[in-house]
């Protein structure tokens, strides 16, 4: 299983890259955001308590959500202006 991860605005500069594919073995949101942590360090931890997160195009609140085998996760920070 591979979760692709893109990463928007504030999360793109912390983790220096746009798009990411990770091994993973499956489980939920909540499991899986420590891998990145892990990956990218403390800039991504802090930035990821304020994220909004979408799996496979569908906003997700709840960190017990499944991310499925080839699953698409979007990484979205506050955005600032308007």
């Amino acid at each position: 299983m591979a979760v692709t991860t893109r990463y928007y605005a504030a999360a793109r500069a912390a983790v220096g890259v746009t798009l990411e594919t990770l091994d993973f073995p499956g489980g939920t949101l909540a499991q899986f955001l420590p891998v990145l942590c892990d990956r990218h360090g403390e800039e991504l931890t802090r930035l990821l308590k304020c994220c909004t997160f979408f799996v496979d195009g569908t906003s997700v609140e709840d960190p017990a959500a499944p991310l499925g085998p080839n699953s698409a996760l979007d990484v979205l920070p506050p955005f600032a202006g308007g």
